[in-house]
This record gives structure tokens, sequence and C-alpha cells, in this order.
């Protein structure tokens, strides 16, 4: 699924980095369709606090997820304007509210490692392994797993 390239050293895949809370996350560069700043998001009664609400991105109704809420995380006190991943499920278009977008990292599937058993529960159910970079753990999202959402929060 993710967009691979054979080097002298293996299969490598591509991640769009994103912050969120402080932590670094991967999305497969394959998974991701677009990196936009949401304006005008219609929150939609009797949602979940998971789902922010809803936009419409050049003309695709497009249901926010805010991955703070996802992770059970608090709110931002920065006052920083969130960024969202646009993602695709089975034909219908996801916004995944991040604090940060960063670089796309080229990394040697070999690298990828399973999910630590210290890793927080609340990011180990939503992710597909880990990277060690420099001093710092990449979590690399499943967005399937993000996107099984609980069918009263798909009341959106």
């Amino acid at each position: 699924m993710s967009k691979k390239m054979q080097t002298g050293e293996g299969a490598m895949v591509e991640y769009v980095t994103a912050m969120i809370g402080g932590q670094l996350f991967g999305l497969p560069i394959s998974r991701v369709q677009d990196v936009f700043m949401p304006e005008r998001v219609t929150r939609v009664p009797l949602s979940s606090r998971e789902i922010a609400g809803v936009l419409n991105l050049r003309g695709r109704i497009v249901t926010v997820v805010d991955m703070r809420a996802r992770l059970g995380l608090p709110k931002p006190e920065d006052g920083k304007t969130a960024m969202a991943v646009g993602v695709d499920l089975r034909g219908e278009s996801y916004g995944l509210l991040i604090d940060q977008i960063g670089e796309v990292l080229r990394l040697s599937e070999d690298g990828k490692e399973e999910n630590p058993v210290n890793l927080d529960p609340r990011m180990a159910k939503l992710a597909g392994g880990v990277h060690r970079l420099d001093g710092q753990l990449m979590v690399v999202l499943d967005v399937d797993r993000v996107l099984e959402l609980a069918p009263e929060m798909m009341a959106a």
C-alpha cells in the first residue's frame, strides 16, 4: 500500500510526517491526498468529540477527524491554527486535524519495528509500527485504524 522503491539496501517507504501533541507521526505517502488549512468546519450535532465536523474542500464534503481527540490528548493551548491531512477510505474523504505538518521522509522498510510494549495504548491502537530516528520515535499511523470510527461517530 505504501509507495515503495527498490534501492541497494532494500525497499524504501515514504512517509508524510506530522506532529500531534509533541509526538512525531508518519503517514504512508500513498494514503495522503493533500494537505490543507481547514476553513469553516461545520460541527455536526450529536457527533462524537473525535469528529470536529465537516467542510467543503473543492466541492467534496470532507469529514474532519480531530487527531488530538482520537489520541485522547488535550486541546492545544498555543492558539496555533491546526492543519489537516486529506486521506481517503472506500471513496469517502477525511481530513485528519494535526498540529503541524513536517517533511517527507524516505525510510527503509526494514527499519520499521513492531509497536514497543511501552507505547501509549491510545497510540498503539492506531499505530502500524514505529521507526527509530535520531533521538526520536516516529509512530506510523495506520490510516484504516484511525478511520475505524465507532458507528455512533459516523453520524457525520
